[in-house]
């Protein structure tokens, strides 16, 4: 189907991005709040027919949490190491002129691994050239992605729950009432950065309720304390001093993370996510028979 323009859609849990492709470029776009968890299942159908109505009476290619148990259809997942095309014949089809990617696993007894939709794009930065062939990539988020590319294609991967882990411990912890706001990219963040060398994660958590409790902690400094030491032990566990690491992230995450990976001695290049995804999805779209 290569050329051929199609409507390309990264269906996430809480987001949605929706884009009218032709001939590799997105000509036109709907972006919303409306995530797989916000739709029933036999809403799907009805949502997919909205967007054409938007984008034009084209067939449409899915990628993310709509093809996972919680989504549309469980697409399943292909092994790493992966490719566009390895993607492309693992393709579900709910309906007619519409398909689901899959999602790419490491099925090993050590650490097995899955991820959904950040697979576009790391083969997408490869594919466009914003990464080399062999490079170690970083998306972001709730849970933190770090993908291994070799020759092109998603070698290996690791997810952390760093986002995950900050919005509990805010929400359900000890020291919860502390973490007033999100991490800044301040001095208590670069302090919380700089404490997860300790290697003492636990430790290092309790003393932001020590030093409240002892008067040796300013109010409101918590949360960007906390960022650092999660975001910290994060990239100080995946990198060598340095390393280039290629980070699809925008805004405050991405200082964040800039941050933490130049204080890890290693080299951050940006890689705009969006840019990544759409040349990702038109590979595995150029890639069906």
């Amino acid at each position: 189907m290569s050329g051929a323009a199609f409507i390309a859609v990264d269906w996430g849990t809480t987001n949605r991005r929706a884009y009218r492709v032709e001939h590799g470029r997105a000509t036109a776009a709907v972006r919303d709040s409306l995530g797989v968890l916000s739709v029933s299942g036999d809403a799907f159908p009805a949502k997919i027919e909205a967007l054409r109505a938007e984008l034009g009476p084209l067939p449409m290619l899915l990628a993310g949490m709509v093809g996972s148990n919680r989504g549309w259809v469980d697409a399943r997942y292909v092994p790493a190491p992966a490719s566009a095309a390895d993607l492309a014949a693992g393709l579900v089809s709910p309906c007619e002129n519409v398909f689901i990617v899959p999602g790419v696993c490491r099925d090993l007894a050590d650490r097995p691994d899955v991820m959904r939709g950040e697979e576009v794009q790391f083969l997408g930065a490869v594919a466009e050239g914003l990464a080399p062939p062999d490079a170690l990539l970083c998306q972001p988020g709730t849970h933190a992605k770090w993908a291994i590319m070799h020759d092109g294609k998603l070698a290996d991967f690791t997810t952390a729950m760093t986002g995950e882990m900050f919005a509990l411990l805010k929400d359900h912890s000890l020291i919860g009432s502390e973490m007033q706001g999100e991490g800044k990219a301040d001095a208590e963040f670069r302090r919380g950065v700089e404490d997860s060398t300790r290697a003492d994660l636990l430790s290092s958590l309790f003393a932001v309720r020590a030093g409240s409790v002892l008067g040796r902690r300013a109010a409101g400094t918590a949360a960007a304390y906390v960022s650092g030491l999660l975001i910290g032990t994060d990239c100080r566990a995946r990198l060598k001093s340095g390393q280039t690491v290629y980070l699809l992230a925008e805004g405050r995450l991405a200082r964040l993370y800039a941050i933490a990976i130049a204080m890890a001695d290693a080299t951050c290049i940006p890689v705009d996510s969006e840019t990544a995804f759409i040349a990702g999805i038109t590979r595995i779209w150029d890639a069906l028979s």
